[in-house]
């Protein structure tokens, strides 16, 4: 999602969120080898701990973390269009809100937010890699994406783990090269996922109906 600040006040903290990558968090140093097993091939870091995997025992992407300030929130200039391969990660896999990173559920479910031309609704399935928001930070989460300004709103009862974006890893002459980059997310169980390197994690709507901002936080704020 690409996000631009909006205008608070200059005695307020400027809201980013959480998910979104700060100059100086840098992807780490590569340092993948292909091992081979009776299955197949998998990838793995040289030094790798189990922080490295998703529940699903996929690879993950390594980047750096800069400091974070006395709200527990990082430092460092915003890089809008980037998300922080970790903390968006985190958020999906968790269901906490993509701003602030407390849990997302709602008393009516999930807040998902989309560009008014992202998704066609036409198809069987909506798949995003956008982290939920909470009813708090609906409204500004929308206001800080400006493909946003008229935004599809999913109120989504479940969304179950789909799959990941990354970069598929294979052997060549000299040893670990890349293979291809997808456009689509591997879903979970794809043959490639043992050699593959994920970077973002991907949810499935379901039993979803897509509504109004405005109308929903009006009925979110009468079931306080």
């Amino acid at each position: 999602m690409t996000v631009h600040p909006s205008p608070y006040s200059a005695t307020e903290p400027r809201l980013v969120p959480f998910i979104t990558a700060r100059e100086g968090e840098d992807a780490a140093p590569a340092n993948l080898v292909i091992h081979r097993h009776s299955s197949g091939p998998r990838l793995y870091y040289r030094d790798e701990d189990p922080r490295d995997r998703d529940l699903r025992g996929v690879l993950l992407a390594r980047c750096s973390f800069n400091p974070v300030d006395e709200r527990g929130q990082p430092t460092g200039k915003p890089q809008w269009k980037m998300m922080h391969p970790y903390r968006q990660i985190m958020c999906m896999q968790t269901m906490r809100c993509q701003v602030c990173q407390e849990p997302a559920r709602t008393p009516l479910g999930f807040i998902f937010l989309a560009g008014p031309s992202d998704h066609d609704l036409t198809k069987t399935q909506v798949i995003t890699n956008q982290p939920p928001v909470c009813f708090k930070h609906a409204r500004a989460a929308a206001k800080l994406c400006p493909h946003l300004e008229d935004p599809m709103v999913f109120l989504a009862k479940s969304a179950p783990l789909y799959g990941v974006h990354g970069t598929l890893y294979g052997l060549g002459a000299d040893g670990v090269k890349v293979i291809a980059q997808p456009e689509e997310p591997l879903r979970y169980g794809h043959p490639n996922l043992p050699t593959f390197l994920a970077s973002q994690m991907v949810r499935r709507l379901s039993s979803f109906r897509v509504v109004d901002l405005e109308e929903l936080l009006h009925e979110l704020s009468m079931t306080a």
